[in-house]
């Protein structure tokens, strides 16, 4: 598994981070079109760093057995 993998996947929680802190930020300024906008791009950020850190584990899983 290369590191480059994992970078991806540490990029895409990160993404998914910044994206619920700038929701944050717009809520917090009576913002909520925007908030709502942007926790929708959080949310999408989050599942992607899900999927991609889940096939990491069965990547990882695979090399394991050989």
């Amino acid at each position: 598994m290369s590191q480059s993998t994992h970078d991806r996947a540490a990029e895409l929680h990160n993404f998914a981070a910044h994206a619920h802190n700038a929701a944050a930020t717009a809520h917090g300024k009576g913002d909520h079109l925007t908030a709502h906008e942007l926790s929708k791009q959080a949310l999408e950020h989050s599942r992607n760093a899900h999927k991609h850190s889940e096939e990491l584990v069965v990547e990882s899983t695979h090399s394991e057995k050989k």
